[in-house]
């Protein structure tokens, strides 16, 4: 007489049940990094935006001249003045200071010298006129520039820093 013997090991669905409920935990731990954690294509821009400032800085000083920054709800640009035409004008010696667009998603707010800049939109026919000023001394115009991502939850808030750097400054973390 035969006895049976139970199965030894898992069945193919067994095993393929516990894959699916793994693949699932994966993908939720996945998505809700994503959604809570860093915004890297905000700080990447922030970034960016604080080291061209810095560069812009450096080399109004170096060449002794007066370059500005004149900022869009969605990009901004510098501008270098003229003084024989007493205007401003695009940057085009340098590829590094040429006008940028933020990426789908990201805007700008300003704050200059304690006055929020309400961002018109380009008019051809209006004078170039920088909102942010760099002097050629390395001094520059009182300002708070954040970079907001369009649920208006996270941002970057770039301002001068203690070291006389225009840095990126972290937001004040939020009670729980």
């Amino acid at each position: 007489m035969r006895t049976l013997r139970p199965p030894a090991g898992f069945t193919l669905i067994e095993m393929l049940v516990v894959v699916f409920i793994i693949g699932i935990i994966a993908a939720g731990v996945l998505l809700s990094v994503s959604i809570t954690g860093t915004d890297h294509e905000l700080q990447t821009e922030s970034e960016r935006l604080a080291t061209l400032m810095n560069y812009a800085r450096e080399q109004a000083e170096i060449q002794t001249r007066e370059l500005g920054l004149a900022c869009s709800a969605n990009g901004y640009a510098f501008y270098a003045f003229d003084p024989r035409t007493a205007l401003w004008d695009n940057i085009t010696e340098d590829d590094a200071l040429h006008a940028r667009t933020l990426p789908a998603g990201l805007t700008l707010r300003l704050n200059v010298e304690g006055h929020d800049i309400v961002f018109k939109p380009p008019n051809k026919e209006d004078p170039k006129k920088p909102d942010i000023m760099i002097f050629s001394n390395g001094d520059l115009s009182a300002f708070e520039l954040t970079v907001v991502r369009d649920d208006a939850v996270r941002t970057v808030k770039l301002a001068v820093d203690d070291k006389g750097h225009i840095a990126t400054i972290a937001p004040p973390e939020k009670p729980t």
